[in-house]
């Protein structure tokens, strides 16, 4: 595919790839105001200095298909189980059915470091109970992003055996983790970042899964989301607010970009 060129302008490098990848998937251009999103927002994390934390990361919104939408951006594809393309939005992302469909990142628990680990999603609709994305490990040690199993609370927690329970946000947009030491926790809701006291403790190699957490570990049934997500990034640890930023910019321009 050739790439539209702005005058004085140069796609970065792995966005062209990325894009390329999409297309090729899709088998038809995306438009370009799609292609300068993507761009940009590749562009802007690296000067933000937050690019090389992410480690595994797919915008799942902007291409034209279910397949393109699954290309990864950075990192290894994720697996799907039971999505459909009627799932798939191409403005607001895809949507989990609550007892089955999920996406298996491929990326282990213990890829990152124990103490310098991110997790995020963008949030399009809150649906139900059940998480926008997560891991147990045995211990068990949690990692969980979203609605709890009641729909009171959310939960927020990353490489702890201790979960943040907090009161249910019905906000919508990007939602974070990041852990930057063996006390720190750092979760985003709302464009406010939290600093809570929260131990680490090891993970093993179970993967993070989106729309879905798999409780076998602590011996409990496994729970499915029913959300709808645009974005997701797996990695070390990273500054929240300015990710926020760049994820949010990324799904406002892409919906612009759409016909």
């Amino acid at each position: 595919m050739t790439l539209v060129w702005r005058p004085g302008f140069q796609f970065d490098a792995d966005a062209s790839t990325y894009i390329e990848a999409v297309e090729a998937a899709d088998t038809q251009a995306l438009e370009t105001g799609v292609r300068y999103a993507i761009n940009d927002f590749v562009i802007d994390c690296k000067n933000d200095g937050i690019w090389d934390a992410i480690k595994a990361c797919c915008i799942l919104a902007g291409a034209r298909t279910l397949s393109g939408a699954l290309v990864p951006l950075v990192g290894a594809a994720p697996t799907p189980y039971g999505f459909l393309e009627g799932d798939y939005d191409r403005e607001t992302g895809l949507v989990g059915d609550g007892s089955t469909k999920y996406l298996d990142s491929n990326r282990a628990s213990n890829s990152d470091p124990q103490n310098s680990r991110h997790m995020s999603v963008y949030v399009s609709t809150k649906t139900g109970a059940g998480p926008f994305a997560g891991s147990v490990s045995a211990g068990p040690v949690y990692t969980w992003i979203g609605p709890g199993n009641s729909l009171s609370s959310d939960i927020y927690v990353l490489n702890s055996t201790s979960q943040v329970v907090v009161a249910r946000k019905t906000t919508l947009g990007f939602c974070g983790l990041s852990r930057t030491s063996s006390t720190n926790l750092f979760y985003r809701i709302g464009s406010s970042t939290t600093a809570v006291s929260s131990a680490s403790a090891a993970t093993d190699s179970t993967t993070t899964q989106v729309f879905r957490l798999d409780r076998s570990a602590e011996g409990y049934p496994t729970v499915y989301g029913q959300s709808r997500l645009a974005f997701y990034s797996i990695g070390e640890s990273l500054d929240l607010a300015l990710l926020d930023t760049r994820v949010s910019n990324l799904m406002t321009a892409i919906g612009a970009a759409i016909p």
